[in-house]
């Protein structure tokens, strides 16, 4: 076995070297050192089922062998040149973008980060409508720039002590924990309402755009109900305000459609993607309609962004999801793991909600007075790591296991991982 320095090495390197901002899971955390479709491996040789992801990236698997020999051949062929010079495989990943995502999305800018996605989206917005102001909801995250942590509604994530102007924030579709004190469908949708009210009442009346994760995943695996974006579109509509959909968590096959907005029959104005296009490739892209995408006229272009390498990466990814129908499965793996957890919900009341769709799947941890219960989540977390199992957590009170798994996990995966939950809560 290869010679590693081992966790402890690295937590030690990490305090010297790493900016303190970047903290780590577990109190006891492995190094993992290999991949394998869904499972990791640690410096140990020990073997992990791993359900998280590395949050939504790797929904292809672990160095799939599908896409690391085509990384491998253009990699021998060409890696670099900027986006700037004439290559192919960015414009035929534009190309099978257009052809995939919803509408008349047609026209992409390809970046590296999910976070430079979401500014390029909203920089689109404000180009198109002439207007700097935004919305965004409450206990989103959209990124770690300048003005995608300030359309962040999550307390931890806004580092920056002099936040963007401009900005208003509508209450989220949070059911379980709603913030207007509302029960569905008696509520008629108030959250989405709301927005109406902000624009007229806190904005000059003109907008540019409503940002939204059509799942919010660091809130929690919060999902809106069926009719509520529909409900946010008509409004923005009525304003001339754009609906920019963020799927740098939600996209590429995970909830058993490939974008997640389509689980609600809405198409946005702009989608932002990421993470899951590169499968481990730093990718991410903005895609518009031609009418709007074709305002952006003056100069733009991305060192990284769509290069030989990572493009190739998004190809493959693509065409492995279709191969495989990765969607099909996620639906029924998904349905799989989520009627699991409703019956150890009904077994132990600590889990106070399960919710998601597809293979993003969120369960709520709380007290018998329905506060957060993270540091119960974190024991569980850490109990089900020592057994080979990863999970992750999420939630303005980091109280939620999230399952966000690779795509291609199975029928016995999902069976192990919610006998080894029962276990843990067992005990």
């Amino acid at each position: 076995m290869a010679e590693y320095i081992g966790a402890e090495k690295i937590v030690e390197k990490k305090k010297k070297y790493i900016m303190p901002c970047l903290g780590h899971f577990y109190f006891n955390p492995p190094q993992f050192v290999r991949g394998e479709m869904q499972y990791l491996f640690d410096s140990k040789g020990k073997k992990y089922l791993d359900m998280y992801a590395g949050v939504s990236v790797i929904n292809c698997g672990h160095c799939n062998p599908f896409i690391t020999e085509r990384l491998i051949a253009q990699i021998q062929k060409l890696q670099h040149v900027c986006n700037i010079y004439l290559t192919e495989n960015f414009v035929n990943l534009a190309e099978r973008l257009a052809e995939v995502t919803p509408g008349k999305l047609q026209k992409s800018f390809f970046c590296s980060t999910g976070t430079e996605a979401n500014e390029g989206a909203l920089l689109l917005a404000s180009i198109y409508t002439k207007s700097s102001e935004f919305i965004a909801l409450q206990n989103g995250l959209h990124g770690r720039t300048k003005l995608t942590m300030s359309l962040t509604g999550i307390g931890m994530w806004r580092t920056d002590p002099n936040p963007v102007g401009g900005i208003n924030f509508a209450p989220n579709p949070y059911c379980y924990r709603c913030p207007l004190g509302k029960k569905y469908p008696e509520c008629d949708l108030e959250c989405a309402n709301k927005i109406e009210t902000i624009i007229k009442n806190f904005t000059s009346g003109k907008i540019a755009a409503l940002i939204a994760e059509p799942i919010q995943g660091n809130a929690g695996i919060v999902v809106p109900p069926k009719n509520y974006f529909k409900r946010v579109k008509e409004i923005l509509e009525k304003y001339g305000a754009l609906l920019i959909s963020d799927e740098v968590q939600t996209g590429f096959a995970r909830t058993g459609k490939m974008f997640a907005i389509e689980n609600f029959d809405v198409v946005p104005d702009i989608m932002s993607v990421a993470k899951a296009l590169g499968n481990g490739q730093p990718i991410s892209a903005f895609i518009s309609t031609a009418e709007i995408a074709d305002t952006y006229t003056r100069p733009g272009a991305s060192t990284l962004g769509g290069n030989p390498v990572s493009s190739t990466a998004g190809l493959a990814v693509l065409d492995y999801i279709a191969e495989k129908d990765l969607m099909k499965n996620a639906r029924e793996r998904g349905a799989q793991l989520k009627a699991g957890l409703l019956e150890l919900q009904k077994k132990y009341p600590i889990i106070g909600d399960v919710r998601g769709i597809g293979l993003m799947i969120g369960a709520e941890f709380v007290n018998a007075d329905k506060s957060p219960a993270p540091q119960a989540l974190d024991k569980v977390l850490e109990e089900l790591k020592n057994r080979g199992f990863i999970i992750g957590k999420g939630g303005v009170g980091r109280n939620v296991m999230a399952f966000q798994p690779p795509l291609v996990i199975t029928e016995k995966n999902v069976d192990d991982v919610l006998n080894a939950i029962d276990l843990v809560l067992e005990n």
